[in-house]
C-alpha cells in the first residue's frame, strides 16, 4: 500500500498507515502532534476537533484516507506564536481548568469567528453544543469567545491630521 500524503499545518507528511485509521491517531501517534486530544472516539465530545479546509471536524471519526489532498489544521497550526485572538482571549479570561477539552474548543471558536465575526449568544451555543467540558468552564468560555471577537474586530482608521496651514 503506498503512503498517504497529508497536508498538516501547511506541511506535507507521507504516512504509512491503514487508510481507515482515524485522523486523530495519525496526528497523535504517527506525526507526534499531541495537541489534538482523544475524548470519546465517537465524535460526541469535541476534544479531537481540527480544521479540514477551514471547517471544524472531529478527527476521531474521520478516516485518514478521506483527508488526503485537504488542508488539515491542528491546534499546533492555529498560530505559531499563540497570537490567534481565540488563544489570547483564552489566556486573558483564564478559561482552562484541567484544559483537556480546550484545544477542540479553541479550534471550534476559531472557525466560528471566521464564519461569524460578531457571534451572538445563540451562535456561541450552537458552535459549542457538541463539546463537553467536564470542568464546566462554559461561562468563561462564552466570555472568551466574545473577547476574541472584539480582539479580531477591525479597528477604525485614525483620522488624518490636517495639513499645516490648512484653513479650519
Amino acid at each position: 500500500m503506498p503512503p498517504i500524503t497529508l497536508n498538516v499545518n501547511g506541511k506535507a507528511h507521507a504516512v504509512d498507515v491503514d487508510p481507515q485509521t482515524p485522523l486523530l491517531w495519525v496526528l497523535r501517534d504517527t506525526l507526534n502532534m499531541t495537541g489534538t486530544k482523544y475524548g470519546c472516539g465517537i465524535a460526541q465530545c469535541g476534544a479531537c476537533t481540527v480544521h479540514l479546509d477551514g471547517e471544524a471536524t472531529r478527527a476521531c471519526a474521520t478516516a485518514v484516507e478521506d483527508v488526503q489532498g485537504r488542508k488539515i489544521t491542528t491546534i499546533e497550526g492555529l498560530s505559531a506564536d499563540r497570537s490567534h485572538p481565540a488563544q489570547l482571549a483564552w489566556i486573558a479570561e483564564q478559561v482552562p481548568q484541567c484544559g483537556y477539552c480546550q484545544s477542540g474548543m479553541l479550534m471550534t471558536t476559531a472557525e466560528l469567528l471566521k464564519r461569524k465575526p460578531k457571534p451572538t449568544d445563540a451562535d456561541i451555543d450552537e458552535a459549542i453544543s457538541g463539546h463537553i467540558c467536564r470542568c464546566g468552564t462554559y461561562p468563561r468560555l462564552r466570555k472568551a469567545i466574545k473577547t476574541a471577537a472584539a480582539m479580531a474586530a477591525p479597528r477604525p482608521a485614525a483620522p488624518k491630521p490636517a495639513a499645516k496651514g490648512a484653513a479650519r
